[in-house]
């Protein structure tokens, strides 16, 4: 709801990511970029490859929709959304390594960033992420949480492989 939004804004956010409610409600995404500037709408997806393809999911992965990832997205930023969060269910959790070739597949179709979520184990999977899947930034947490890349360390790594880094 615009109000939540408001609100949030008001509290200090600069973005607000939607998920669900984006795809139960698609004018959510045209009316958060016509009241507060595409800049505000991250559109968060929970995706899963499945034998028809990259589905995107309801309530936290738990519930399938017929939407398909590219074209979902691809409307989403016809809408207004100013940025991508994709999160591949399939690699979420795994730490093997982001899902490089959807992110490459996003990267091509749509002209807003996409942030690559789902799968960072190793500083290589980061790197990976941004050369191989094309990704404007990746999301990392029990990876960080637990101690076991440290973030100096990532950026380091990172700007040694030619990535800028802020």
């Amino acid at each position: 709801e615009l109000s939540d939004v408001d609100r949030l804004l008001n509290a200090g956010a600069d973005k607000i990511s939607i998920n669900s409610s984006a795809i139960r409600h698609p004018q959510l995404i045209d009316d958060i970029a016509k009241h507060f500037g595409s800049q505000v709408c991250v559109l968060a997806v929970d995706a899963k490859q499945t034998e028809n393809g990259w589905k995107c999911y309801l309530n936290g992965g738990r519930i399938e929709t017929d939407k398909e990832l590219t074209a979902w997205t691809k409307e989403a930023q016809e809408r207004g959304a100013g940025e991508v969060l994709f999160t591949s269910m399939n690699h979420d959790g795994v730490k093997a390594g982001y899902a490089n070739e959807a992110l490459a597949e996003l990267a091509s179709q749509l002209s807003i960033p996409v942030i690559a979520s789902g799968g960072a184990g190793q500083m290589e999977h980061f790197r990976d992420a941004f050369t191989l899947g094309k990704a404007d930034a990746a999301l990392a947490a029990s990876v960080f949480h637990f101690g076991e890349i440290k973030i100096p360390e990532l950026k380091s790594y990172l700007c040694g492989q030619g990535i800028t880094v802020r």
